[in-house]
């Protein structure tokens, strides 16, 4: 086994290997900076170059090329507001809001080393998931995926304010994103629910016009009401200790840090869960890291750990996500979906002999996640100065071309004249709920896992009936649903009865 992960280390510093990873970091930092693009849909497009490459120079130039897409899909999140990729939504929420307190250096520090231990601890996952992948995925069937969404669903009281109030606006917003999953073609039956005659409501809402018109629109809003800039008050000559500042947080957080990785890797082994989940599911657990109200009340207005969570998630899960690719032939996301053709096209099949035969091209893939990684974070640090004095520049300046951002990205898709409508639709929606104090991550969080949650329910009930409430794995899922709801209220009642008394 050692022999083999040195051997593919070895395979990725050949030169040409090198070149190609590269290469793909160099089109990955582009990529991730625009709005809506996203890291699948590249890969999607890169696919048939790697058509006569050597699979250790294809999985470098691919996965070097996807792996850091998320890194640098936080930059944009932080810096205007607007997600870079669907699943770096969740870092918009704090990230943005310390960038609008000046703390824009500090907030790209802590996302860029949070996501550089993310990745580590992902690819440290892989290597150390081989031998021992295949009873851990085989735990977990239909009743286990759909109870992991009803966690999921579970967190958005973590996600909502404290107190009874909030929690409740919480879990209406969720149940309109839940509402939200519904439109398009019931899975079941095949016919259409909600498409209001629509061909393009069909295929449901894509996330990205949703998330883009949801979190941009309503702060180019608010841009446009202050009249300044992003960062109205913001330290000009301390952006660079403000980034040591932020690494120095995730460090200062380290096990909180830890724990997000931990829980993106999970994720990402679950197939279909996804990465927008990842990141939700890490948030949740930031919040619940508070240790009183009153810091509870800081996340949605600059708290560090709610950049610190998502981007370590963010990146753990492209480690996990590429067990079950590698192992069964299952991708565990989009993008590994579309990596999977990767290794037909370059004639390898996934399963035993990926971790037999082919086991140094294996650990290649391990290296690949960790060198790009640390290439990525290291040019992002050398730019740093650089894109965090945007948030300086004058609102009038910026708003076209964020504009312009938002509609490309939000057009490219479907590349469907409906995304816009989506766009604008739901950025009056954002600014609404902005306007009334109400959250807008849990209606995002619902509208993620309600297509989960159905499949797994129908599968479930079609397989086991009413027995899959009784297996094991299901139960202890039960018993956290249930701790995740009940705890916020009864922190909320012991307060409450320590403020009478």
């Amino acid at each position: 086994m050692l022999e083999a992960l040195l051997e593919g280390l070895v395979l990725v510093l050949q030169w040409k290997a090198l070149a190609f990873m590269l290469l793909g970091i160099l089109l990955g930092f582009w990529v991730g900076l625009l709005p809506g693009l996203g890291g699948a849909t590249t890969l999607a497009l890169m696919l048939p170059f790697v058509y006569t490459m050597q699979p250790v120079e294809a999985f470098a130039f691919l996965l070097g090329m996807h792996s850091v897409t998320a890194t640098t899909g936080d930059i944009t999140s932080v810096l205007f507001g607007v997600p870079g990729e669907a699943a770096s939504a969740a870092t918009v929420i704090d990230g943005y809001a310390m960038a609008k307190k000046g703390e824009a250096g500090r907030a790209l520090g802590a996302a860029l080393a949070s996501s550089l231990v993310g990745a580590l601890v992902g690819a440290v996952a892989l290597a150390a998931a081989i031998p021992v992948v295949r009873p851990l995925v085989l735990t977990f069937g239909s009743p286990e995926l759909l109870m992991l969404g009803l966690v999921g669903i579970a967190f958005i009281a973590a996600l909502s304010s404290p107190g009874g109030r909030g929690m409740l606006r919480g879990f209406l917003a969720g149940a309109l994103g839940l509402f939200l999953a519904t439109i398009g073609q019931d899975p079941q039956a095949g016919v259409a629910r909600y498409a209001l005659g629509t061909l393009y409501l069909w295929q449901g809402l894509d996330l990205v016009p949703v998330l883009v018109g949801l979190f941009a629109i309503p702060e180019i809003i608010d841009l446009v009401v202050r009249g300044t800039s992003i960062a109205s008050a913001a330290p000009a000559g301390k952006l660079s200790h403000g980034a040591f500042e932020g690494v120095k947080d995730t460090f200062r957080h380290f096990w909180l840090t830890i724990r997000c990785s931990l829980i993106g890797t999970f994720i990402g082994i679950m197939p279909g869960m996804g990465g927008a989940v990842a990141q939700w599911m890490a948030y949740g657990h930031a919040t619940h890291s508070a240790r009183n109200a009153e810091e509870r009340r800081g996340f949605g207005q600059g708290d560090v750990r709610g950049v610190l969570g998502p981007g370590a998630a963010n990146n753990s899960k492209e480690g996990g996500s590429l067990i079950p690719t590698i192992a069964f032939g299952v991708p565990g996301s989009t993008a590994m979906a579309i990596l999977l053709g990767g290794f037909y096209l370059l004639g390898l099949v996934p399963g035993p002999d990926m971790l037999s035969k082919h086991l140094p091209v294996t650990f290649s893939m391990v290296w690949t996640i960790v060198i790009a990684n640390v290439v990525t974070v290291i040019a992002c640090f050398a730019l740093l100065n650089k894109l965090a004095r945007l948030t300086t520049v004058r609102g009038s300046l910026l708003i076209p071309v964020i504009l312009v951002l938002v509609f490309i990205g939000s057009y490219t898709s479907n590349n469907h004249y409906g995304d816009l409508v989506v766009t604008l639709l739901f950025g009056a929606v954002g600014y609404l709920m902005v306007l009334a104090g109400w959250p807008r991550a849990p209606l995002v969080l619902g509208l993620v896992v309600g297509k989960i949650v159905e499949n797994n329910l129908y599968i479930s009930m079609a397989r086991y009936e009413a027995a899959w409430l009784t297996r094991p794995v299901v139960l202890v899922l039960i018993a956290i649903t249930v701790a995740v709801i009940v705890y916020p209220l009864f922190q909320a009642r012991r307060r409450a009865a320590a403020a009478r008394a």
